[in-house]
């Protein structure tokens, strides 16, 4: 189990889990809400760092959302930085998965100088699913329709616990190169929730995220991993990403979709170590 801490910084209180040993290492969603359960993306770092698993506003016990744009990815990197500065440290590794990575990417641009070196995983730099037709958000995908499907049902209040999480597994196989594995990856005893004001507003705010013309403005070292066949944000996302940031390293994982954490997770391992390594870090 995560320990659980709550943090005193000058823009608010903020809710932390912790896990492991090493440097530390910032690991955040745009609109996940955790708990001392962890997080399958977050545990992924635990035997070499020590992470810092971070609820956002409205998200558990922390700061509540004063005003609306409170909950943009801005203002949330600017929490993120209140929250290392509480914490005392002077540098640290953010890692972030799918909008979490959207949040590196932005973390990066603003403050590279407070990170060591970042990675973002199966994530873009600006809005991902009006133009490419691989995204499965995309009206032309050839699954589109299940998953929109999927997403309305969800939220029927009809519906029983088990119902929902019935749902969720389908959902989360359309994410999956092999579906018929979603047990295998998701075998620990991890939950967690959604914040619907986080989700509601990231929503809106996607529809004019584009910060392509900034990534030149990443210092740090930045290690761009994506699923070959991720079909939340494709491939062709992180690939744009890796030739405008200067000092970025990209893998592409042949036998993932948008969790390469779990489907390929001991190559996700090595290549992360041996990305560390080389730094010196």
């Amino acid at each position: 189990m995560w320990k659980r801490q709550i943090i005193k910084t000058d823009r608010g209180t903020f809710e932390i889990f912790r896990k492991g040993q090493g440097a530390p290492l910032c690991v955040t969603h745009h609109y996940s809400v955790f708990n001392e359960s962890g997080d399958y993306f977050a545990e992924s770092f635990t035997d070499t760092h020590e992470v810092f698993l971070m609820n956002l506003r409205e998200c558990g016990e922390s700061e509540k959302a004063n005003e609306s744009y409170h909950l943009s990815m801005l203002e949330t990197v600017f929490d993120l930085e209140s929250i290392r500065k509480a914490l005392e440290i002077e540098k640290w590794v953010y890692a972030g998965h799918s909008t979490g990575g959207m949040l590196g990417v932005i973390y990066g641009i603003y403050f590279s100088d407070s990170l060591l070196f970042n990675v973002i995983v199966g994530a873009a730099a600006r809005d991902y699913f009006t133009f490419s037709k691989q995204c499965i958000y995309h009206s032309e995908h050839p699954k589109y329709e299940k998953m929109q499907m999927l997403l309305s049902h969800l939220m029927r209040p009809e519906l029983s616990q088990k119902e929902k999480e019935m749902l969720k597994v389908e959902r989360t196989k359309l994410s999956l190169y092999r579906p018929e594995n979603h047990d295998e990856y998701f075998s620990k005893n991890i939950s967690k929730q959604i914040s619907a004001k986080r989700l509601e507003f990231f929503n809106r705010e996607v529809q004019i995220f584009d910060v392509t013309k900034k990534l030149k403005l990443i210092t740090c070292p930045v290690l761009i991993i994506c699923g070959e066949h991720d079909v939340q944000c494709p491939i062709e996302y992180s690939l744009e990403m890796h030739e405008l940031i200067p000092n970025s390293k990209f893998l592409g994982m042949n036998y993932s979709n948008h969790y390469p954490f779990l489907e390929e997770a001991a190559l996700f391992k090595k290549e992360v170590f041996n990305f560390v390594t080389q730094l010196g870090a």
